[in-house]
């Protein structure tokens, strides 16, 4: 089992920047990749970023490219998202989850199906 924490959550103005943690624990050792993930009201859960620890590959939701940056620490223990340049569409509560399925396909990473283990969310509120 991988219990996954998130913090770093809050409320911002259009426009600034927030920094996202995860701290993951467990049996760590045994994930391939982690995620950022969000959901907005109404709507449905969305992928934001995503990194994997073999290669240390990431990927981005396409409106989130040039702002966001995902990076996680050597043990496999952390997941961060800098979050620049931050608007009101972007309000929503954002997941971590993590993946022990490993896959040479890195679109396999962008979908909410591949990740085993989830967090509880930490709010991000962006006002106008």
């Amino acid at each position: 089992q991988v219990r996954l924490v998130e913090s770093g959550g809050g409320l911002v103005q259009t426009g600034d920047s927030l920094r996202l943690s995860c701290a993951a624990s467990g049996r760590t050792f045994t994930t391939a990749a982690m995620a950022w993930f969000r959901q907005a009201p109404g709507k449905e859960r969305e992928f934001v970023a995503a990194i994997t620890w073999n290669g240390r590959n990431t990927y981005y939701k396409d409106s989130v490219k040039g702002r966001f940056t995902i990076s996680g620490d050597n043990g496999k223990n952390a997941v961060h998202l800098q979050m620049n340049n931050l608007s009101p569409e972007e309000t929503a509560v954002y997941y971590c989850a993590a993946s022990t399925l490993n896959y040479k396909i890195g679109s396999y990473y962008q979908t909410s199906r591949t990740y085993n283990y989830w967090g509880q969310g930490t709010q991000v509120t962006v006002s106008s």
